[in-house]
């Protein structure tokens, strides 16, 4: 059975253009990556639980920040590493200087039997669509363009 991840695409608008929030992965594997790096912040969840309750909590979990209002669904996409990641739209205005990440435990540096915290999430920014193409995972891009569309229609 596939692992299943659910997350939320915020985006605002400003003049003339919109802008995308996306997250930074935090840890020692991420700390040094920016293309193809960034997400939208999500989470694995079980085939019982729903996507969007799901992309819901694990918004709050990274971001530090409950969300509500109207879900536009933007569908599935198999990652390159074969999880089907579902995601929703939301209109919002998250202040990137806001964000409380929760933290998982590594053992760092490696073979070292030493327990270091890291958050999860390390930093978001707010990217127009071409910029986010360029900094999020390649396997969430196409997220950015049925927004886009979404929101053009």
């Amino acid at each position: 059975m596939r692992k299943r991840s659910a997350g939320i695409l915020m985006y605002r608008r400003r003049p003339a253009i919109i802008e995308l929030l996306l997250v930074h992965p935090g840890g020692p594997f991420w700390a040094k990556k920016d293309l193809g790096a960034w997400s939208i912040p999500k989470g694995e969840y079980s085939e019982r639980e729903d996507p969007l309750a799901a992309a819901r909590r694990e918004f709050e979990e990274e971001t530090g920040v409950r969300v509500d209002g109207e879900f536009v669904p933007l569908g599935d996409l198999l990652s390159p590493g074969r999880k089907i990641v579902t995601a929703f739209a939301l209109e919002g205005d998250l202040d990137p200087a806001r964000l409380r990440s929760n933290e998982f435990e590594l053992e760092w540096p490696p073979r070292s039997r030493r327990k270091k915290s890291f958050p999860e999430i390390d930093r978001a920014a707010w990217f127009a669509p071409d910029e986010a193409r360029r900094k999020i995972l390649a396997g969430q891009a196409e997220f950015i363009t049925r927004l886009v569309a979404a929101l053009a229609a």
